[in-house]
């Protein structure tokens, strides 16, 4: 089978999929991305760049459709690169949500496209609104609209379309649900998974956590509030409180990922630490920025208990992962987090804007270690049972083949 697989930031999302295939003898792989070092065994990768803007002028609203349409048009151009070499895909695999697959039928229009539908935006009763602290970059409902268009023109332009979620499926419109199938990336519960014997060394605090000591971990790509950063910092003095030899780990950048920027000159984390830092002993409170895969998973294995928390957005990974490594895992309760996680069955939910509550799960959980076994148990049985990554390859799979044969893929879990 020849795949062409599209993603801006290889291989990303795709990585387990993009590697299953390509360790498949007789496949043929290409991935086309923009420019980055990564590399994969048996993949070939095709840069593009999109064009660069000289002196835009154009609608604020319209811009992230502008830049999509640039993305486009490039991801097109690398498509006809291929195309001209003789490759023939079975099928291509992408992204949408930059644009990526909106031309890709103009130069391959008999090979079928399945597209990644992440997330569709809402004026209201999703992220938008949610936390009326901090306003939404989307807070219009006209750029919400617009933003939309690239939903929309990416859906006119596969033949099939692929969520991680339940929850982000039931986003879309019920006429594009339809056509779209809910299925995660999975991980790799062979290597995330819990040790007894973790230990992870705190080089600046000059100090080794083990599973023996009280660990409150926090993990997020970057430090802001659509991921709860600011609840959890300030449930932080309560827990320090209570537990007068708890360690914080801390994982995640000072940038933004999603939403507004702090402000001028500022991280979300100097602004909350001069909140909340006279009330820390930081010396117990540990920074660890964007750390290498093998040491965050140090970090979730040696966690005594995980704080996940997000708006009503995109699920992350680490949620997931979080679970698999066997972690005591307080979550958020908002929806994207409850598609997965049920109260004292295989985590903790909390309110998401209480840090007391969050404070007295983080409590009742080192309280009662022994008596929390079950609970972890069976996240990491959640995690086997729904996002093992073979099963979830196996259905990756039929998918693919029922979209190359022209059968009707299936629209549930």
């Amino acid at each position: 089978m020849i795949i062409i697989f599209i993603h801006q930031n290889f291989p990303a999302q795709y990585q387990h999929l993009a590697r299953h295939f390509a360790d498949r003898p007789g496949n043929e792989i290409y991935f086309i991305t923009q420019p980055n070092d990564n590399l994969m065994r048996g993949v070939t990768k095709v840069i593009y760049k999109p064009d660069a803007i000289n002196g835009r002028v154009c609608h604020p609203f319209s811009a992230d459709f502008d830049d999509a349409v640039r993305t486009g048009l490039s991801a097109a151009d690398a498509c006809r690169a291929l195309k001209e070499r003789g490759v023939r895909p079975d099928i291509i695999v992408g992204h949408s949500g930059w644009g990526e697959t909106l031309f890709i039928k103009d130069v391959y229009p008999d090979v079928p496209l399945l597209s990644y539908f992440e997330f569709f935006y809402h004026v209201d009763g999703v992220d938008v609104g949610f936390d009326p602290e901090f306003a939404s970059i989307f807070d219009q409902p006209a750029r919400l609209r617009t933003k939309n268009a690239i939903n929309f023109l990416s859906f006119d332009a596969c033949d099939w379309g692929h969520t991680p979620t339940r929850w982000q499926q039931s986003l879309y419109p019920p006429e594009m649900r339809r056509r779209i199938s809910p299925i995660h990336e999975g991980v790799d519960t062979e290597i995330v998974r819990p040790r007894r014997d973790a230990w992870l060394k705190l080089a600046r605090a000059g100090k080794v956590l083990t599973k023996k000591d009280e660990v409150v971990t926090y993990v997020a790509r970057n430090l802001e509030p659509y991921r709860g950063f600011h609840t959890f910092m300030r449930a932080l003095p309560s827990i320090q409180r209570r537990r007068p030899r708890a360690h914080t780990i801390i994982v995640g950048g000072d940038g933004v990922s999603y939403g507004y920027p702090s402000l001028p000159g500022t991280t979300y984390r100097e602004r909350m630490l001069q909140e909340v830092g006279r009330h820390l002993d930081l010396d117990r409170v540990h920074f660890l920025g964007q750390v290498p895969y093998d040491v965050y998973l140090n970090i979730l294995q040696v966690s005594s208990v995980h704080v996940y928390l997000t708006y009503p957005f995109v699920l992350s990974w680490s949620f997931v992962e979080s679970l698999a490594a066997g972690c005591l895992t307080v979550g958020s309760s908002t929806p994207p987090v409850l598609d997965v996680l049920q109260d004292r069955v295989n985590g903790l939910v909390a309110d998401f804007f209480s840090p007391e509550e969050i404070a007295d799960r983080v409590d009742e959980v080192l309280d009662h270690q022994d008596r929390m076994q079950m609970i972890r148990e069976q996240a990491r049985e959640t995690a086997v049972t729904h996002f093992r990554l073979q099963r979830l390859l196996a259905r990756w799979e039929k998918l693919l083949d029922d979209i190359v044969n022209e059968r009707p893929p299936e629209t549930q879990l």
